[in-house]
């Protein structure tokens, strides 16, 4: 039996991003346990920036919630990511979620392609920004391998369902979990699959997914994109991922290296401007 983690970045319990995680898994074929975490259940404290995690081999200095989640992240068989879309992003509990998981380097194997969906859900139609782009880096440094990251609209709770679109497209996103990716680069970027781009000067463009740079060019079919990889290569193969995570820890070495220098640099600041109070 496969199990599935529905992870729901909302305040909103059967809210509108709850109820779409769920009819997803109706339509899904396979015999399936789902698991469902609303982030706002969890006491899960910001990242202190510490890096302990990686040289402990995920024992993080916080004392909260975030391990039973992210346990529960690593024992799934595949992870639905559901979150509303507040301020023209994905909701803070999302992020700061991602912010904790550093650690995921220590479980490369177990976290390496496993397939994820996503769902973005925004109270006016048209209205979502970069929440799609918010999910898809989630997966992108989690490792997993983005099977269909969607958006829809809906305020109230089960606004979603008011017709029968959505189930439609619930159904369409339970085909895809098991399913191979089926990848179209006709507006795509061709190294990760992202459709966030930021246009520079001439026809350069930058990759806001996986943060390479390459060029665009317009065809009958629309814009195509040219995308080569940059070093340091850091989401597309588990010894990029080692790699990363050997320069994370090497942060260490070169922090006690250049100690004095940088606290130099840094004190000259420490009694400019005033603390809130």
């Amino acid at each position: 039996m496969k199990k599935i983690l529905g992870l729901i970045a909302s305040p909103r319990h059967l809210g509108n991003c709850d109820i779409m995680v769920k009819e997803v898994c109706r339509n899904i074929e396979e015999e399936h346990e789902l698991l469902v975490a609303n982030l706002y259940d969890y006491s899960i404290l910001p990242c202190k920036g510490c890096y302990t995690c990686l040289f402990k081999q995920g024992a993080c200095v916080l004392e909260d919630e975030f391990p039973k989640v992210f346990q529960a992240l690593i024992e799934a068989d595949a992870v639905i990511v559901a979150a509303p879309t507040y301020f023209l992003s994905a909701n803070s509990s999302l992020k700061g979620f991602l912010e904790r998981c550093l650690s995921c380097y220590n479980h490369i194997d177990q976290l390496w392609k496993k397939p994820a969906l996503g769902i973005g859900v925004s109270g006016i139609e048209g209205k979502e920004g970069y929440t799609a782009l918010d999910i898809e880096s989630f997966f992108t440094f989690l490792l997993f391998e983005n099977k269909k990251t969607v958006t829809l609209s809906g305020a109230l709770p089960g606004e979603i369902f008011l017709d029968d679109k959505n189930k439609v497209l619930a159904k369409e996103l339970a085909q895809s979990l098991f399913a191979p990716v089926q990848k179209d680069e006709s507006g795509n970027c061709p190294l990760c699959g992202g459709t966030s781009f930021r246009f520079e000067k001439g026809n350069n463009v930058h990759c806001l997914l996986c943060s390479n740079r390459g060029t665009m060019t317009m065809a009958e079919s629309g814009p195509q994109f040219h995308i080569e990889t940059q070093e340091p290569g850091m989401f597309f193969s588990k010894e990029e991922a080692l790699t990363h995570k050997e320069w994370l820890m090497s942060m260490k070495d070169r922090f006690i290296e250049n100690k004095k220098i940088l606290k130099k640099i840094t004190i000259d600041y420490l009694k400019d401007g005033k603390p809130l109070s």
